[in-house]
């Protein structure tokens, strides 16, 4: 394809446009003229004023604006059970302003007697945000909550698109997954998931730039909002050991868990107990809502068998993460060529979703930013992205049942929940799989197919390999001139 050849004139290279590069999106260009012609000069000629950020904030902000108005039941007439799971535009937003004493102006994890469910910096976000709520009728108050939150999420994913676009590389419209994506659509405003994938994405933005303390500050902040992003440290060190180069390693690791610690001190000073409570809480809990473990009780009690109890599950879970960690580390150092950061930190974040001991529907923000810097194809995201779409769903009415003897026909039986968890357990498995796929066979890697290594991979780009786990096949490293004699 024209965009894939390399500039040999000394000017910036063009970008690389989905209209042309995406099988599935060339097939929807016709109402619009075709595919860009292929004497046109993405990233070189100039957009006038739409450029493509400016695109892709618009496109977000729409679909901001289409999840703020999926809660209009809610926002018309109040979070009440089991409505709001019946006209599914739930929010953990009231319910927590409502239960967790903020309301009556207790400070999350700060206030006597606190107990929140939430690391600290989504602590400090809901305390500070139930500030700026103007006093009145309660549920006038809840949904000014709710509204204050859903405006800073909007704006949150907008930087999130941003940084994803400025990911050094030549594929910047694949940001328009994330901008785009039902996923955020639909569960952006569920909870406050959205910051830490938004400090997740500028802390590889950071790493992707060479610049190790502000990444390792970043992730530190984003693992202080929601754990997940440590994992991203993981994805660092299978780098480091596959390259030989532990720098990169240790001074981001370094700088993550000291502002780790700095955020976290004061408030384990000024209040343990409630500052603990996080890690008890989740420490203790049982099988949770839609993950495999629960839906492993909900069968096995239909059929009289006796389930998974909270220890069993937290042994069972724990050790689940431990093995596709074991087999995503045998990928990583047996792969012919080594892996990019974006499909290490995609499949060990969806190795920890899979085997976690539950699923909220907002976890799939975790996902979508990592895909589209991973697997930046259309045809795979969208197929997933509606099967999520229908857990999503499911889980509401399947509540809405469990919560109420509502009306029967709102209501959803216990099979076919379980079959909408496996079935997004799937997807998620497919979408590990095919990332596999690629790091096996760069030639089906929408990004290697480019000439290039790893736009994401900072420090690690274009270095040699130090350690390959294959007795009978030196190790290989990525130089361009030969990726292109290949092609």
């Amino acid at each position: 394809m024209h965009e894939t050849q390399p500039p040999d004139d000394g000017r910036r290279p063009r970008i690389v446009v989905p209209s042309r590069s995406d099988s599935l999106l060339r097939n929807f260009t016709e109402l619009v003229g075709g595919p860009l012609g292929t004497r046109a000069e993405p990233g070189v000629v100039t957009p006038g004023i739409f450029t493509v950020e400016r695109v892709l904030v618009v496109l977000t902000a729409l679909a901001a604006l289409l999840g703020i108005l999926l809660k209009g039941y809610c926002r018309a007439t109040g979070w009440e059970t089991p409505t709001q799971f019946y006209a599914t535009c739930y929010s953990d937003f009231p319910e927590l302003f409502r239960n967790r004493g903020m309301a009556a102006g207790l400070f999350p994890l700060l206030g006597s007697g606190s107990q929140f469910e939430y690391p600290v910096l989504i602590g400090l976000i809901a305390g500070v945000t139930a500030w700026l709520v103007p006093g009145g009728e309660a549920n006038a108050r809840a949904l000014a909550y709710f509204d204050i939150n859903a405006v800073l999420l909007g704006a949150v994913a907008m930087v999130t698109v941003v940084v994803t676009a400025r990911m050094p590389g030549r594929r910047p419209w694949d940001a328009a997954m994330v901008a785009v994506a039902p996923g955020i659509v639909l569960a952006g405003t569920t909870n406050w998931d959205l910051w830490a994938a938004c400090l997740l994405a500028l802390g590889m933005y950071f790493f992707a730039r060479q610049r190790l303390v502000p990444a390792g500050v970043l992730i530190g902040l984003a693992t202080a909002t929601k754990l997940y992003p440590l994992l991203v440290l993981g994805a660092i060190l299978l780098l480091a050991v596959r390259s030989g180069r532990w720098r990169p390693l240790l001074i981001t690791a370094g700088s993550a868990a000291a502002t780790w610690v700095l955020v976290n001190v004061p408030f384990a000073v000024a209040n343990p107990a409630g500052w603990a409570y996080f890690f008890q809480f989740s420490a203790d809990r049982g099988a949770g809502y839609s993950s495999a473990w629960f839906a492993y009780n909900l069968v096995a009690d239909r059929l009289g068998q006796a389930g998974l109890g909270a220890e069993g599950v937290s042994v069972l879970s724990a050790g689940s993460f431990v093995l596709a960690c074991a087999g995503i580390t045998a990928i990583a150092l047996t792969a012919r060529r080594r892996p990019r950061l974006a499909q290490l930190a995609f499949l060990v974040v969806a190795a920890f979703i899979l085997t976690s001991k539950v699923y909220s529907p907002q976890y799939v923000v975790w996902l979508i930013p990592l895909l589209a810097l991973a697997r930046p194809q259309w045809r795979d995201f969208l197929v997933w992205q509606g099967i999520e779409a229908l857990h999503w769903a499911a889980i509401w009415l399947y509540l809405g049942q469990v919560t109420s003897s509502g009306s029967p026909q709102h209501n959803l039986d216990m099979p076919y929940y379980v079959l909408a968890v496996a079935a997004h357990m799937a997807a998620v498995g497919y979408l590990m799989a095919r990332v596999v796929w690629d790091i096996y066979d760069p030639r089906h890697d929408p990004i290697r197919r480019h000439h290039i290594d790893d736009p994401h991979g900072g420090p690690f780009a274009n270095a040699p390999d130090r350690l390959r786990l294959n007795p009978f096949r030196p190790a290989a490293s990525f130089h361009p001139s030969k990726a292109r004699s290949h092609a």
